[in-house]
């Protein structure tokens, strides 16, 4: 019953899992799909955390690698900065265990956001300068308090 309720009503598995630990019916609840889901909760909160940080170490690679953009694109990068940052402060904040993760997430999400940076750099108009990709240090060349300083730019 329970299987065949998961694969065929996500949404109503979950009410029925919440109702029968609610009433501690605990032999009713579908153990295994439980755990499955509470795994990939943890996964999604780390996801999350890496995804805001690429967008974040783009931005801030951009700034400090494409200095000499217009304000109009520089001014985009900043509110970007400020977006991404704020939701990685919120993330720790409401998960304090995501700080254990920070330099993990850093490190998985760093490669992904010179990749980024480089190919946003690459379709820059409006005269801009494509820098070189050597520009782009291979390693993160922000420390963490530097990223999570809501007044650091570059």
């Amino acid at each position: 019953m329970n299987q065949a309720l998961y694969d065929q009503d996500y949404q109503l598995w979950i009410q029925n899992t919440i109702k029968h630990l609610q009433q501690k019916e605990f032999l009713e609840i579908d153990i295994e799909h439980l755990i499955e889901e509470l795994i990939d909760l943890g996964k999604s909160d780390k996801k999350a955390l890496e995804s805001n940080l690429m967008i974040l170490l783009a931005h801030l690679l951009k700034l400090r690698v494409q200095a000499d953009v217009p304000e109009s694109m520089k001014n985009s990068w900043l509110a970007s900065v400020d977006e991404h940052r704020k939701r990685v402060l919120i993330d720790l904040e409401e998960t304090p265990s995501l700080k254990s993760y920070l330099t993990t997430a850093i490190e998985k999400a760093y490669s992904n956001s010179r990749d980024l940076a480089i190919k946003e750099s690459k379709r820059a108009k409006y005269g801009v300068q494509i820098p070189n990709e050597n520009n782009y240090p291979l390693v993160c060349p922000f420390s963490i308090e530097q990223i999570l300083d809501e007044d650091f730019y570059s």
